[in-house]
């Protein structure tokens, strides 16, 4: 185990949030605002198309504080490592389709990037704690069973062979230089404020609209669904006593097909099947991702609090009636049926 922070050490902890105006970070903003009083937060985000400055309206408080900067500027983030206790870096290019049309921004986000925190943070006159939020397609695909912590990395796409690049240098940093670094290992989220080139918003807008929805292939594709709140909860517990230098899966047993999902959302809005459109499956699709929380459920006692339905439900309202949130950052690209295959 790690260090183990005071209760009222955490409330009056200083964060450093990295890409707090995307989706889990404008979330994991609002959540630790509101459940801890004293808590301060600096957002610092470099403003590329995943992120969205209505992430965060009515956020109104001078226990926060966005700075426009990129996590590769390694000047800017030593500057700012040395007013906060602790650092969650959601900050990352995370499109699969994206990375496939472009790598390159994905290598200066992903590695480059987390680089520049590891250097601040090394050459800080004191210990800061690093969250480094990851992904469970880190492990690649698996057919039966699910991934543990221990198991190898066998990344599938430029996206998540630059997280995996990540997490490496993380635990080499933590064991050459004592960096107090916890992983954090999510698996696919869903919730209000995530961009519309995911496939549940992507669904419920091109559903709005009148369109077809896209699905990969046979939509047999098998993905493990964890609402957004889930994971700040879980990021939370991280933050105050999760082990150094440890990694942690989250996940909540909500694996489902593709299209199932879709189809729960079509009925949902009330909407026939008949607006699935199969489409070419991207390259290197990985067939299904699990992974094993039992470490996070067993060492922080942490367990997902909100059912799928009822999460999914609530998702594909709070879509429907934003309109003013998805409007103007939707374009053809972005819903596009095969993305993968356009020049971004």
């Amino acid at each position: 185990m790690g260090l183990v922070l005071p209760t009222a050490q955490v409330k009056t902890m200083k964060l450093l949030v990295t890409g707090g105006y995307g989706f889990i970070g404008s979330n994991f903003i609002r959540y630790m605002l509101e459940k801890y009083p004293d808590a301060q937060i600096i957002n610092v985000d470099n403003l590329s198309y995943g992120s969205n400055f209505k992430n965060l309206s009515g956020v109104n408080t001078e226990r926060y504080k966005f700075v426009k900067g990129d996590i590769a500027d390694y000047t800017l983030i030593q500057r700012l490592v040395e007013d906060v206790d602790a650092i969650v870096n959601f900050a990352a290019e995370t499109h699969v389709d994206r990375s496939i049309a472009d790598p390159h921004l994905f290598f200066r986000s992903n590695v480059d990037g987390v680089l520049s925190i590891l250097e601040a943070v090394r050459k800080a006159r004191k210990s800061v704690r690093i969250i480094q939020i990851s992904t469970d397609e880190v492990y690649g695909e698996i057919l039966d069973g699910s991934f543990k912590e221990s198991d190898r990395l066998n990344p599938s796409s430029p996206y998540s062979a630059t997280k995996a690049a990540a997490d490496m240098i993380c635990l080499a940093y933590h064991r050459t230089f004592n960096l107090d670094i916890v992983i954090a290992r999510p698996t696919n989220n869903f919730g209000p404020y995530q961009f519309p080139e995911k496939l549940i918003p992507k669904t419920i807008i091109r559903v709005k609209l009148g369109q077809k929805v896209p699905i990969y292939g046979t939509g047999k594709n098998v993905r493990d669904w964890l609402y957004v709140m889930d994971t700040c909860e879980a990021i939370d517990l991280l933050l105050k006593g999760g082990g150094s230098g440890e990694i942690y899966n989250i996940s909540a047993g909500n694996e489902f097909e593709n299209i199932e999902v879709v189809k729960m959302i079509l009925a949902i809005m009330g909407k026939s099947d008949n607006l699935i459109e199969f489409v070419e499956d991207r390259p290197g699709h990985d067939v299904r991702y699990s992974i094993d929380a039992t470490k996070i459920k067993r060492e922080m006692g942490w367990k997902p609090k909100h059912s799928f339905h009822e999460s999914l439900r609530r998702t594909v309202e709070w879509y429907v009636n934003n309109e003013w949130w998805w409007r103007p950052i939707i374009s053809g690209k972005i819903l596009h049926s095969t993305p993968w295959k356009l020049k971004w």
